[in-house]
Formats: structure tokens, C-alpha cells, sequence
């Protein structure tokens, strides 16, 4: 079985690297990504498998159809022991039955001689006959020697032209579609072979070629059966051109064989080879270079281009396997470890939960260390895609809209007076026009609506006078405040109804994002679904519960012990005494001479007291209904700015930090996972029978991978 001429294929550095592509080749890499291999195709007939004789010497079984009705893996492998070893690997698209039947088959041989029988009990496994010719499986033979190469050649089935009796038109185009799929793998060089016999226009082959490898970089034409053609005729003349890559253009260019014919089967290795020589030595063949001519050449030309293929394949090819692992690794990261039991299902919601609890305890207090948090975009919005996840930066922002929400559009009316509380005060192009109907009274967030001076007065003297009590004429009923103050507060209900909604959506927005980062999807579901979500709705449902609460406070009588009330109300008599006196001054003055010393005179504004203190009493306001409803003003402005400030703070306090964020750590922590009982550990933990065959598909991922890692890294140590 020693194959001495094979030691053409096997430089040192080219060792290393095919020793490489062999041991990734073993670990199963291949069912993953694309490794460089060598593919021979060409159409029925064409001698494909004599060219693989040829190159490996290696005496393939020589019945019809034998080896051509499935794609033929044939692995090379150097071991001190001679052995032959055959295996299936099935076709994706069969049953998981016929699948599992097909992977335990195995058989191993001594000898050459066997090798035929032992096709036929793959062919026959494959469930091959007369009522199917072909298959999507692939038949692995691995021979090992102390001589053998680390090499992997793919004998594909010869492409069929059209239908016949024993070959369908589905046959047709299942053979086209695997020659396809193989023949368009970037990392596969292919030797395409053609027959010189027929014409070359006709196979099919070499449109199929050009088609995939455009430039023919990756393609190595053979020409086989030279031997057919009439010495000096036309004919050959044309596959000589072909050869000399004058017709048909090929990057790698073409290559001619004489294999042995029909009758030659017992002829050995090396007569083949002589006889070769000889062959090429004659006719027009002598005129050709000895670098494109016989096997000899073709194993040299083969070991280089199989080397330069390598080196350009092996860096990219590593780029990928890392950039596999790591996206296997974090895969399994997410599944978390192996839950079969109730303890390690406890374990894993325990471990899950103290990441999410971690992460959502930095988000409430504002400390953005994590990784989850990301980059800030300076250019978007506080809660935009990519900001939304800091969360008490955005809960921040949310509260000062609403207290300048409230501050703006939260009063009914705008009062325009001659003296103001600067903080009430809206500018007058945002509020509307008033239309004393009695039903100006908005049931949305709108502006509020523009009301003057005489208008005011009209509509708390409406009120006045159907609250009238016992008081004196020019005393206010002080319950008027609480019927003031409730018409013109009547849209904080809704903005802080609205306020409550957007902090919940935010505080569900920001959970079910740290759940992505910390959970697969389907724990997710399960968790949002009979944890999260049900929670956050508790807290939502807490928050206006105690909004109602703080609006039914509201919604009695009047209550302040604040100091600020008494001090606003005196600065607006303050303010509006001193509007008065600065009046009434400049009213009362009077001009008088003053003489100086010498002859001259000069003259100076003076106020007369009386004239003063009658001007006062004239400012002095004598309609008693009047003056009640401008003390009424007073009161009111007074109180509703003192309430307005309460009121946010008591939203923003008791609604937003008690109820929506203060629990918004627990609603998915270790305390919460220890008081879930066994059944809802399990309901949400315990792995479905999918997400079993995704670890175990993922776990044997890891292990090829990681394989092919260390392969990389003794390879990469040896060159």
C-alpha cells in the first residue's frame, strides 16, 4: 500500500498546514463552516475517477456507476498503522431516524480488495437501487498509512446531460444542484474535468465553473483521454488551443492526462506513468510544456496551488472559527447552565435575578457603570433609543416636564391683573380668549383660557354671591377659595395621571431591556409574563391609587400651614399699597418758588399733604363687593401657588419614587425568587425539549470549535 510518489504533495510547511485543515477537517468544523478542500467534477464519464487514481495512486474499484451516485469523501491520513475506515454522513433534509441509522454506520478494512464490497454496503445503506439512483449523502473513506498525506479529495457524481430510462429529470437536477453547492464554496479548489472524446463545448461543466469561479482562480482544468483524439487532425488541434488555455481562459489554466484505459486495469501504478510519459513525449504533445502534462506535473502544480490556497484561506478561515466561538459562548451564556433539576432551575432564576436586580438598582439611582448602559447620544432625546436605558435620568426629566407642565397649562384661566404672582403667570399668547358661557371649563390638557380684569372679578363675584354666608358686605366667604381653587386646578387630575403613565412605561421599557441583556428569549417571555408584567401593573395600579388619594385630598376644604401663604398674600396688598402711593404721588404734586441767596430764585416739585391724603381716600375702594372679590384673588392666587407645589411634590414623591421606582429593584430579585414556589421555579426555569437540543447543539458547537482553536494554535506554533 505504500504510495511512494505521493511524497510530491508533502513539503514540510505544506504538511503543517494540510495536517491543519485535517485535524479541523476531524473535529466536525466542516458541518460548520466553509474548510479548503479540492473537489473533483466533471460530466458522467469524463474519467473523474481515474484522474483520482492517478493523483493518489490509490486503486478505487472500477464497477459502473459504483462511485458516482453519491458524493465520495476520500481522506488521506498519515498513521503508523495501514487501515481503511468508511462512514455516511447523511443528508440534512432525511428523518432524524434514517439519520441516526445512517451515523452508525461504520466499517473498517485491511485491504484494498475489500473496498468494493464495502461501497456496496454503503450504496445499499443509502437505500440506492433502481428506484433511486442517487443520493445527498456522503461516503467517507478514510485511508491511513505511514505514507499517506493529509489530503481530502471530493469525487462528485458525474453531471448528467439528460433523462433516461434509469436516471430522472429529478436525478438531472439533483446532481446539478450538489455539483452547485460545492463547486461555489469560496475555499474549494476544483478540478474540473473534461473528456476529449466529446465536445468540450457540450459539458457542461465548464459553463458551471465559470459561472462560480469567474476569474477561474480556484479552478484547475484536466483534459482527459487525450489518446482518443486522431494525431494531426483538426480536433486536436482545437484541444490543444483549449490546453493552452487559448479558448477558454482559466486564472490556474488547464491540464492533460492519458489515463489507463479499459483494458488496463492490471497494469500497475508505474507502467501508468511511463506509458503517460511516452505518450506526451510524441505528436504535437511534445511541444507542450512538461509543467501542464501527466501526473507527475499535476502533483506538483497541485501541491503548490494547494499551498498558496492554504495560506490565503487559513488567516480568514481563523477569523471566522473565533468569531464563531465567541458568538457560541455568548449563546450559551445566555441559556445559563444546565437546568434539569428543581435546585439548579432555583439557582439559575436566583443568579438571573441578582443580575437584573444589580443592574436595575444602578439605573434607579443613577449609576450608569455597567456596560449595559452603553454610550450616551449627546444628539438624541433623554428617553431615545439609546438613552432610554439610564433610567433616573430619564424619571428625572420626565418630573421637571411635568412640574413645568403643570406650571404652565395646569391653571383653568389666566388672569390678567395689575398685580401677579410671577409664578402663575402664563404668557398671554398661550392662553385662549374667554367666552363667559359657563361652560369654559377645559376637560383636556389645552392652554389655559385668557381672562381680564373686569372678566375675573365677574366670574368670582358669580361665585360669591351664591356662597354668601353670614360675613359682612366687603368680606369674602373664605370657602370661595376652595370653589376658586378647584375650577382652576381642575387639569392636574390628567397631567398627573399622563405624568404616572409615561414613569411606568419608562420603568417597564427599562426592565424588559435588562431582561434582553441577562435572559434568553424564552425566559423572558416567561418571566415578563407571570412575574414582570403582572408587578409592574401592581405598581401602576399603586401609583393611582395613591394619585387618587392626593386628589381626593384636593378635594376638600382648604388646608395650609405653610408660611408662604400668609407672605404672598401680603406682598400682593403690599404691591398693590405701594402702586397706590406711587400714584396718588405723582398726582399730588405742586410746584413752589424758593428764594435763594442774592436775587435769584428756584423752583421745586413739593406734596401737599392734603391734597395727598384726599387722593388717598379717593383710591380707597368703595364698592364693597369689589373689595371682597380682590381680597378673594388675593387668597386664592396665594394659596394655588402654594398648593400647585405641594402637589407635584407629592406626585412626584408618594406616586412616582414610592410606588413606581422604590419597588422597581424587588420586582425581579433573589428575596422575590426565594418566595416563588416549586411549581413556578419550574414553570419558568425548567428547560422545554428545544432549548435541551439547542444546548446540546450549542455545547457540541463549543467542543469542535474549541478544537479547532487548539488546532490553530499548535499549527500557528509549528510554522
Amino acid at each position: 500500500m505504500r504510495t511512494a510518489s505521493l511524497e510530491a504533495l508533502q513539503s514540510s510547511e505544506q504538511r503543517k498546514l494540510m495536517d491543519l485543515v485535517d485535524r479541523l477537517r476531524r473535529t466536525g468544523l466542516n458541518t460548520l463552516m466553509q474548510l479548503p478542500q479540492i473537489v473533483v467534477c466533471g460530466d458522467q464519464s469524463s474519467g473523474k475517477s481515474s484522474v483520482l487514481e492517478a493523483i493518489t495512486e490509490i486503486p478505487f474499484p472500477r464497477k459502473e456507476n459504483l462511485c458516482t451516485r453519491f458524493a465520495t469523501e476520500i481522506s488521506l491520513r498519515r498513521d503508523t498503522e495501514e487501515v481503511i475506515s468508511c462512514k455516511i454522513n447523511p443528508d440534512e433534509g432525511r428523518t432524524e431516524e434514517e439519520i441516526s441509522r445512517l451515523r452508525g454506520f461504520s466499517r473498517t478494512i485491511q485491504d484494498f480488495d475489500a473496498l468494493p464490497s464495502l461501497i456496496d454496503e454503503a450504496t445499499a445503506a443509502m437505500g440506492l437501487g433502481p428506484s433511486k439512483a442517487f443520493s445527498k449523502d456522503v461516503l467517507c473513506v478514510e485511508i491511513c498509512g505511514p505514507s499517506r498525506p493529509h489530503l481530502t479529495l471530493i469525487d462528485l457524481p458525474g453531471l448528467i446531460h439528460a433523462s433516461n430510462r434509469s436516471q430522472s429529470e429529478d436525478d438531472v437536477e439533483l446532481i446539478r444542484s450538489l455539483v452547485k453547492d460545492y463547486i461555489s464554496k469560496q475555499r474549494t479548489i476544483v478540478l474540473a474535468v473534461v473528456s476529449a472524446k466529446n465536445d468540450y463545448a457540450n459539458q457542461i461543466i465548464l459553463k458551471m465553473c465559470r459561472e462560480s469561479d469567474t476569474k477561474g482562480a480556484r479552478t484547475l482544468d484536466i483534459i482527459t483521454k487525450p489518446d482518443f483524439l486522431r494525431p494531426g487532425s483538426e480536433n486536436e488541434a482545437t484541444w490543444l488551443d483549449l490546453a493552452c488555455n487559448k479558448d477558454i481562459f482559466f486564472e490556474l489554466g488547464w491540464h492533460l492526462l492519458k489515463n489507463r484505459a479499459d483494458d488496463q486495469h492490471t497494469i500497475t501504478f508505474a507502467e501508468r506513468n511511463l506509458e503517460e510519459q511516452a505518450f506526451f513525449q510524441d505528436g504535437n504533445y511534445s511541444a507542450l510544456s512538461r509543467s501542464m502534462v501527466g501526473v507527475d506535473s499535476l502533483r506538483g502544480r497541485l501541491s503548490h496551488l494547494l499551498f498558496s490556497h492554504l495560506q490565503k484561506a487559513l488567516p480568514d478561515l481563523q477569523n471566522e472559527l473565533n468569531g464563531m466561538l465567541s458568538k457560541t459562548l455568548k449563546s450559551l451564556d445566555i441559556l445559563g447552565s444546565c437546568r434539569d433539576s428543581l435546585s439548579s432551575q432555583r439557582i439559575f432564576l436566583t443568579d438571573l435575578a441578582t443580575s437584573t436586580s444589580n443592574i436595575v438598582r444602578m439605573g434607579c439611582n443613577g449609576i450608569y457603570e455597567d456596560p449595559f448602559f452603553g454610550n450616551i447620544d449627546v444628539d438624541g432625546a433623554v428617553d431615545s433609543e439609546r438613552n432610554f436605558v439610564r433610567l433616573r435620568a430619564v424619571v428625572q426629566h420626565l418630573n421637571l416636564r411635568f412640574a413645568e407642565a403643570t406650571r404652565l397649562k395646569g391653571h383653568t384661566f389666566h388672569i390678567e391683573r395689575e398685580l401677579d404672582l410671577k409664578e402663575i403667570d402664563d404668557d398671554a399668547h398661550d392662553a385662549e380668549p374667554w367666552i363667559p358661557t359657563g361652560k369654559n371649563t377645559p376637560r383636556s390638557i389645552s392652554k389655559p383660557v385668557k381672562m381680564n380684569k373686569q372678566q375675573a372679578s365677574k366670574w368670582v363675584n358669580h361665585i360669591q354671591e351664591r356662597i354668601r354666608g353670614r360675613e359682612l358686605p366687603g368680606i369674602f366667604n373664605h370657602s370661595i377659595i376652595g370653589y376658586l381653587f378647584q375650577q382652576q386646578s381642575t387639569k392636574w387630575a390628567l397631567l398627573a395621571r399622563k405624568h404616572i403613565e409615561d414613569v411606568a412605561g419608562a420603568c417597564k421599557r427599562f426592565v424588559l431591556a435588562v431582561l434582553d441583556i441577562v435572559a434568553a428569549p424564552e425566559i423572558k417571555k416567561k418571566i415578563a409574563a407571570l412575574t414582570i408584567l403582572p408587578r409592574l401593573k401592581d405598581a401602576h395600579m399603586e401609583a393611582m391609587a395613591d394619585l387618587d388619594r392626593i386628589l381626593e385630598d384636593k378635594a376638600r376644604h382648604p388646608i395650609t400651614y405653610n408660611h408662604y401663604f400668609t407672605d404672598n398674600i401680603q406682598k400682593l396688598q403690599k404691591e398693590r399699597l405701594t402702586k397706590h402711593l406711587v400714584n396718588n404721588t405723582q398726582k399730588t404734586k405742586v410746584k413752589a418758588v424758593q428764594d435763594t441767596f442774592g436775587h435769584t430764585t428756584i423752583e421745586k416739585d413739593y406734596i401737599d399733604p392734603f391734597y395727598l391724603k384726599c387722593s388717598i381716600g379717593k383710591s380707597i375702594e368703595q364698592d364693597m363687593s369689589k373689595f371682597a372679590t380682590e381680597q378673594a384673588l388675593d387668597a386664592h392666587d396665594a394659596f394655588y401657588k402654594d398648593e400647585r407645589k405641594y402637589f407635584v411634590d407629592a406626585v412626584t414623591k408618594q406616586a412616582i419614587e414610592r410606588r413606581l421606582l422604590a419597588p422597581l429593584v424587588e420586582v425581579l430579585s433573589p428575596r422575590s425568587i426565594a418566595g416563588y414556589t416549586d411549581e413556578k421555579v419550574q414553570a419558568i426555569a425548567a428547560e422545554p425539549p428545544e432549548v435541551r437540543q439547542l444546548r446540546a447543539h450549542l455545547e457540541n458547537r463549543r467542543m469542535m470549535l474549541e478544537e479547532g482553536e487548539k488546532a490553530f494554535h499548535v499549527a500557528i506554533g509549528g510554522l
